[in-house]
Parts: C-alpha cells; structure tokens; sequence
C-alpha cells in the first residue's frame, strides 16, 4: 500500500478509537474515583476510629523514633570512620585453667598465633591479696611482661567487679557480701591504689576497665551498688592516674543512655548475640539488634557527654542450654558457637561502626583446638585477625 493510502487510513481509524476505547477507558477512571474517594486529610482523620488513630500515631512516632536513632547511627560511623580500628580479647589465666590448658601458653599462643595486638586482663582482689596487706602480683606480672614483649597493648580491669562468675571477686577475709560498706571498703581502695601504683608507667597500659557493669544487679553475687563509692573510685584512680584512659561499662547494654555520674574518658558496652533462653522458650535465641543499633548507643552516648564507647566485651563463645561449657557436647555447642557464627560475629563488631572492640571466649577456643582437636573456631579466628596485623 503507497504511503499516502496508509497516512489516509490512519486518520479513518482514529475516531473510531476515541469512540470506543477512549469512552470505555472514560467509565474505567470514573468508577476508580467513585471506589477510591479523595478527600482531605482532615476530613479522612475525622473518619477514622479511636484505635485506627491510635496504631497510626504509633506507627508514625515509631518510624521517626527508628529514623532518628538509624540517622545517629550513620552519623557515628561516618565520623569516626577513619580512626585505628583495634580489634583485641579478654584474657583471664584461671579460665583457661578451668579448661584444663596452660594459662601462659594459652596466651602466648593468641600473641604468635592468632597476632592479637591488644587483650582486656583482669586484677581479681582475691587472687591479688589473699591474705589481708600480703599481695601477690606474680600472675599479672608475667601477663604484662609477654604484652610488653610483644608491643601489644592492655586494658585492666580494676575495682570488686570484674569479668566472668561471681563478678564480684573478693577474698573471703573481706567479708564484703555481710559486712558494712564501711568496714571494707577501705581495704578495697587500698588495693585498687596498689595495682594502679603497680602498672600506671607501664608502655603496655593503655587503660583501665573500672567495675565491670557496675549496676547490672540480674547477674552475679554482688550485693553493693552505691554511686557514691563508684564516684569515689573513679576520682581515687584518676588522682593516681590521670594520663591513662579510664572506662567505665554500661550495666544495660540495650536501653537508656548514660546520664548519671561518674562521666568517664570512654563508655564501654557488652555485645551478646546468641544464647539459650531457659526461662520461657527454652530454646537458643538470637537478640534482634542490628549491628548499627550499637552505633546508636556509641552515637547518642557521644552526642550527650562527647565521650566514646567500645566494645569491652564481643561475644566469641558458646552458650551452653545447662551447665558449664567443659561438660557440654561439641554438637551442643556448636548450636550457639561454630565457626561459620565466630566470623559472622568479627563482621558483626565492624558493622558497629566502634573502633575498639574485645572478643569473649578466646580461651575456649584453644581450648577446642589442643584438648577436643577441633582448630575450626581457632583457624576462624585467625583468619579473622589477619587483617589487622601490623
């Protein structure tokens, strides 16, 4: 057909198309309009039921709440993006004993082996002053000597609180759990003065852990809970000390923010991810919050009192349903700590956005390795650090 003919015939067929499909689209767009009523907003809220405004108010406030506290986050991480990223573990010489492995060798083999550059280490009183003005210094001594030795950095623990069961580690002759603050405390100050005199110029020292969770009263055999001696103890070491950083750890690690005295130079919060619920499911868990809400906290917690917070405590081993870890099946284990879950943890810490994180568990995964033969969680591990040597 000529082009002229095919132009003609196009424009024969055009009315035909408004007639027909242009009116049938016309009654289609009608009857959506007479469904779909638009009106404004205030007459639509006039409309609705007191428990549609309720879930609508909640929602919104939610939305914003979540926005706010996600905006935070990106806010931290951002900022604080290009500063040293350390990356360390808790060590403690009679929780390796515990699994029947060498305490020195244990961390000796975290320096060569995994290339750990910065460990948390504790100053338990009772192990420290076992008999009331006779102290023994000799197991942190070598700690601090194979850290020197190493180049690698430490962060002590001091005070009656301190990491892993019952907490609160005071020898028996203090008689703390009975016994008036009055009556022991200044013996627990005069032995916090004497590990502070003992390491404040030591090159390894690079701060204090000052009460572990302080006010976490769900956990351990701790009966004293006075800010008061807390404020006392934070101005004490930095009377002694005042060029080393001094932390203190938040005792809730998922709400409110830390309003309440002493302020110190950094915040410190603990991380658990995984664990068995034997109160109602009696099942493993997982804790819902994402890596960025952590950036929140560190975010919110800076933007009120322009300190930092780090991450005193990752965790980085099993949480068994009943008893202790040694007396658990490795199948059973695994549930809440294998190796594919110890590098998603290292991930999981980055994400943060914290720069200064110590893992928990160290210690049970050479454990694993020399006395159950199974290096999977210690090669998962050391593929994890590798990055970070330097």
């Amino acid at each position: 057909m000529p082009r002229a003919q095919k132009k003609h015939r196009f424009k024969q067929l055009v009315p035909f198309y408004k007639q027909h499909y242009g009116a049938k689209e016309k009654r289609l767009r009608t009857r959506l309009l007479n469904h779909f009523r638009i009106e404004r907003p205030k007459y639509w809220w006039r409309e609705r039921r007191l428990w549609q405004k309720i879930i609508l108010v909640f929602a919104a406030v939610l939305m914003l709440w979540v926005g706010g506290m996600y905006g935070i986050a990106r806010w931290y991480i951002a900022r604080h993006a290009d500063e040293p990223f350390s990356l360390g573990v808790t060590f403690i010489p009679s929780y390796a004993r515990g699994f029947g492995i060498d305490p020195q060798q244990t961390m000796q083999a975290m320096i060569d082996d995994l290339s750990v550059r910065h460990f948390r280490l504790v100053s338990y009183w009772e192990t420290i002053e076992p008999t009331p003005g006779v102290y023994n210094f000799d197991e942190l001594d070598w700690q601090f000597a194979k850290a020197q030795a190493a180049g690698v950095k430490v962060s002590l623990a001091i005070g009656l609180r301190q990491p892993r069961w019952p907490e609160c580690h005071a020898p028996d002759w203090a008689n703390v759990k009975t016994a008036p603050e009055s009556q022991w405390y200044p013996q627990l100050k005069n032995f916090i003065g004497k590990v502070v005199e003992r390491y404040r110029n030591n090159p390894a020292l690079e701060s204090y852990q000052l009460e572990n969770e302080y006010f976490l009263r769900a956990f351990g055999e701790c009966k004293n809970f006075s800010r008061e001696r807390l404020i006392d103890e934070y101005n004490f070491v930095k009377s002694l000390d005042s060029k080393n950083t001094l932390i203190i750890t938040r005792s809730n690690n998922a709400l409110g923010l830390p309003v309440g005295q002493p302020t110190p130079d950094q915040f410190g919060v603990s991380v658990y991810k995984r664990v068995w619920d034997k109160t109602l499911t009696k099942r493993y868990i997982e804790y819902p919050f994402p890596a960025w809400f952590y950036g929140f906290l560190a975010g919110a917690g800076e933007l009120l009192t322009g300190k930092d917070m780090v991450i005193h405590e990752l965790q980085a081993e099993p949480w068994p349903p009943y008893g202790e870890i040694i007396d658990t099946p490795s199948e059973e284990l695994a549930k809440s700590l294998d190796a594919r879950r110890l590098k998603d943890r290292f991930s999981f810490g980055q994400a943060t956005g914290i720069r200064t994180i110590d893992l928990w568990g160290a210690e049970y995964w050479y454990y694993q390795k020399v006395v159950r033969h199974d290096d999977s969680l210690w090669n998962a591990a050391k593929e994890s650090f590798a990055p970070f040597r330097h």
